[in-house]
């Protein structure tokens, strides 16, 4: 009998590359956007290849698929959240380090690590059941299943969205491992 395949990770050669500009995009995505303009930015992405996470959510109103690995989150029509998926996204760099699909504990290092030449008071925050973030990023590590091993799943957000980030996108964005 086969196994389906449900947690093959892509390898970061196979993911597309992008970059983080806090608070203002994450790869060709820029906050604000709307979902026709998302839809458009992405209309080559969908079409090259399938990721099965891909899906968009918003709190007033649903988007169109956005493309590969990615769930995207909209206040009044507007994109406001971006999470990439762990198995299949886009890998997204930060300083030049890699945030999708990594060891949790590793990453976690580095953004602690990264504070320390800070202010850490005001750069390293920490929502629900010690999953990190950072406020100078706009980045908060999220971890999904993968098998037996849990990776990196960054939810990327905008400006407005740090004044209460555990509440601003809904409920079921956060992991539950």
């Amino acid at each position: 009998m086969a196994m389906f395949k449900w947690w093959n990770v892509l390898a970061d050669d196979e993911r597309r590359q992008w970059t983080l500009d806090p608070f203002v995009s994450v790869g060709p995505l820029r906050f604000g956007m709307s979902p026709g303009e998302v839809s458009a930015v992405l209309s080559g992405v969908t079409a090259e290849s399938y990721c099965p996470a891909t899906q968009s959510v918003s709190t007033i109103v649903r988007g169109d698929s956005p493309g590969p690995g990615l769930k995207l989150y909209y206040r009044e029509e507007r994109l406001s959240g971006i999470a990439v998926d762990a198995l299949c996204g886009p890998q997204v760099f930060a300083d030049g380090v890699a945030l999708v699909g990594r060891v949790p504990s590793v990453l976690e290092r580095w953004m602690t690590d990264r504070a320390e030449v800070r202010e850490p008071d005001s750069e390293l925050i920490y929502i629900g059941a010690g999953v990190p973030g950072s406020d100078s990023l706009g980045v908060v590590i999220d971890v999904q299943r993968a098998g037996d091993h849990l990776l990196t799943r960054p939810v990327f957000v905008s400006s407005e969205a740090m004044d209460d980030l555990s509440h601003f996108l809904p409920r079921d964005t956060w992991s539950r491992c």
